[in-house]
C-alpha cells in the first residue's frame, strides 16, 4: 500500500506574502509535519509515499534528504499550486491508477498514529475517518450519514442527514475507486474546473454509489488538528501535541 500526500498549497492564511514555509514544514516538538507523516506510514507498514508539492517544493526535497528519504519518498511538482487542489490530484492520476490500495492524505494534519493505523486495517474497501466532537460551521468538511450510511461529504452540507462529524482528512481507496477518482480529477482539469477543492471530486464519487461502496472509521476521542491559521499552530502545540501517540 502507498500514501499520497497533498502538500502543495500557500497555505495563505498563516502568513501574509510568501516568506512563511509551507504548512507541512511547520515543526511540533522538534519535528516538521512532514517528518511525523513519514514516520508514522513508515511505522504503520506503508510501502511507498508519493507528495505532491508545489509552494516552496525545494523545502521538500531538502527535508526528504535530511532525513535519509529518498528510497521511500517520491516527489511530484504541481507548477500550478496556486490553483485548486483538485490539480495536486490530478497531478497524482497516475498513482492513483496503479492498481493498489491506496491512502490519501492531506498534508498539514498534527494527528494521532493510531488513526492510520485505523485506516489500514478497517474492513471497509474505501474508508473516510470522522470526528463527532467538532464545532459546527462552514470551516469544518462534514462527513453526513443517515440511518448509518454515508450520504454527503462537503462543508455545506446539502443531503439530509441523522448524524454527522468532521473529516480528518485521510482516505483510504480501492483500486477500483481510486481508479475512478483519477477520471475524474480528469475531467475537472478538461471542463475548466481547477480551481476546485480536491474534496469535491471525492463527493461526486461518494455520492456516484453504491451506498454500500464508502464506509467510516469513528476517530472520536483521538487527539487531531488541522493547521489553517495561526491560533491552530497555538492549540496544536499546547493540546494536542502532549497528547500524541506518534508511532
Amino acid at each position: 500500500m502507498r500514501a499520497i500526500i497533498l502538500a502543495a498549497g500557500v497555505g495563505a492564511r498563516l502568513g501574509s506574502g510568501e516568506d512563511h514555509p509551507p504548512k507541512a514544514m511547520l515543526q511540533f516538538g522538534g519535528k516538521t509535519l512532514f517528518q511525523r507523516h513519514l514516520e508514522i506510514l513508515k511505522s504503520c507498514g506503508i510501502e511507498e509515499v508519493v507528495t505532491v508539492t508545489g509552494y516552496r517544493a525545494e523545502l521538500f526535497e531538502a527535508e526528504i534528504g535530511r532525513l535519509g528519504a529518498q528510497d521511500f519518498v517520491r516527489r511530484l511538482d504541481n507548477p500550478h499550486f496556486r490553483e485548486g487542489s483538485v490539480v495536486s490530484l490530478w497531478t497524482a492520476r497516475a498513482e492513483l491508477e496503479r492498481g493498489a490500495d491506496v491512502l490519501l492524505m492531506d498534508a498539514d494534519v498534527l494527528y494521532d498514529a493510531r488513526m492510520i493505523a485505523r485506516l489500514i486495517d478497517t474492513r471497509a474497501a474505501n474508508c473516510f475517518l470522522m470526528d463527532r466532537d467538532f464545532e459546527p460551521g462552514d470551516e469544518p468538511v462534514k462527513l453526513c450519514l443517515k440511518e448509518g450510511r454515508l450520504v454527503d461529504f462537503h462543508k455545506k452540507v446539502k443531503n439530509p442527514f441523522d448524524t454527522s462529524g468532521e473529516s480528518v482528512g485521510f482516505f483510504k481507496f480501492s483500486p477500483e475507486i481510486a481508479r475512478r477518482l483519477a477520471q475524474r480529477t480528469q475531467a475537472y482539469v478538461d471542463d475548466g474546473r481547477r480551481d476546485e477543492w480536491y474534496e469535491e471530486a471525492v463527493r461526486d464519487e461518494l455520492l456516484a454509489g453504491p451506498v454500500d461502496a464508502f464506509g467510516y472509521e469513528d476517530v472520536t476521542g483521538l487527539p487531531w488538528i488541522e493547521i489553517d491559521f495561526a491560533e491552530d499552530v497555538e492549540r496544536a502545540e499546547t493540546e494536542i501535541l502532549p497528547n500524541l501517540q506518534e508511532t
